[in-house]
C-alpha cells in the first residue's frame, strides 16, 4: 500500500509523548483558518513511500525512541489514506513500536459499515490517539474549518468503546476560539471521557503565513496577533474548569476514573 507521504521528520518533541518519529501525510478535507500546513491540503506534490520504507528509516535511530517515544502520523489528515496507515500501524506493532494517530476526525463515519471494519482494525494497532477538536459548537465550526463536527464529536465515544488512550488537543485563536462559553463546554464534553489522558491548549501562532503566500491562497488571519501565553494558561484553566464539574457530577453518580 503506497502512501502520500508530505515529509517525514526523525526527532519530533511536541507530536505525542518522548521523541518521536513523524510522518506528515497528505490530503485533507478541512481549511481550518489558522492552519500552518496548507501545502498538506492537495495530494499534488506528494511523495510515495510504502510502509516497510517508513519503518526502514524508523528503525535508523531506533535508540532515540526507546524510552516512551515511537512514531506518530500527523499532517493533513492521516485518516483521508486510512488503508495506508493500517499497514503501517500493523507493522509498528509487529515491531513492538508505540502508535500515535493526530487526527481532526473528521473522516469518522459511524454510519459506513465497510469504512468503520478499517477503523476496527486500525484501532487494534494504535496506542493513542490525539484528537484536535476544533470548535465545539457546530456552526463556529463550519465557519472555522469549511467543515461540520457532527461525526468529529461522535468519535471519542468509539474510541473510549475500543479502550485507546486520548489526548485533546484545542488551538486558542484569539477572537474565534477564545470565547469562555464555549471553552467550558468543550472542557465539560471531554470530561466524560474515561480514556482522556492528556490536553493540550496550544496557543495560535502566524508561523503559517508565509506558507499562505507562497501558495498564492489569501490566509484569513493576517491580521491576528500571536496569543499571549499567559492568556493561554487562563483559558486553559476554564476548560479544566468544565472537565473537572463533568467529572464532579459522574463521580457523584458512582462513575470512577482512575486510570487502569
Amino acid at each position: 500500500m503506497i502512501g502520500h507521504i508530505h515529509s517525514l521528520e526523525s526527532f519530533g518533541t511536541v507530536d505525542g509523548p518522548g521523541t518521536r518519529f513523524v510522518v506528515f501525510v497528505k490530503g485533507c478535507p478541512m481549511r481550518c483558518a489558522y492552519c500552518h500546513n496548507p501545502d498538506t491540503w492537495e495530494m499534488t506534490g506528494a511523495t510515495d513511500m510504502e510502509p516497510s520504507y517508513i519503518m526502514e528509516q524508523y528503525h535508523r535511530n531506533d535508540s532515540f525512541y526507546q524510552n516512551g517515544g515511537g512514531l506518530t502520523v500527523t499532517g493533513g489528515e492521516p485518516l483521508v489514506q486510512i488503508d495506508f496507515l493500517i499497514e503501517l500501524f500493523e507493522l509498528c506493532r509487529k515491531d513492538g513500536v508505540h502508535t500515535c494517530l493526530d487526527t481532526s476526525g473528521i473522516m469518522f463515519n459511524p454510519d459506513n459499515a465497510e469504512l468503520m471494519k478499517k477503523y476496527d482494525r486500525l484501532m487494534a494497532v494504535t496506542d493513542l490517539v490525539m484528537l484536535d477538536i476544533k470548535h465545539i459548537d457546530n456552526e463556529h465550526h463550519k465557519d472555522l474549518c469549511k467543515q461540520p463536527n457532527t461525526n468529529i464529536l461522535k468519535f471519542p465515544f468509539y474510541l473510549q468503546e475500543k479502550n485507546v488512550d486520548m489526548w485533546i488537543r484545542h488551538v486558542i485563536v484569539p477572537g474565534l476560539t477564545d470565547d469562555d462559553k464555549y471553552l467550558y463546554d468543550l472542557g465539560y464534553f471531554i470530561g466524560q471521557f474515561h480514556n482522556l489522558r492528556a490536553l493540550d491548549a496550544l496557543p495560535y501562532h502566524d508561523m503559517g503565513k508565509k506558507k499562505y503566500e507562497e501558495l498564492g491562497i489569501e490566509y484569513r488571519l493576517k491580521d491576528t496577533k500571536p496569543l499571549d501565553p499567559k492568556v493561554l494558561l487562563e483559558k486553559k484553566k476554564v476548560i479544566l474548569d468544565g472537565v473537572r464539574k463533568r467529572r464532579e457530577e459522574l463521580t457523584a453518580a458512582g462513575e470512577s476514573f482512575e486510570h487502569k
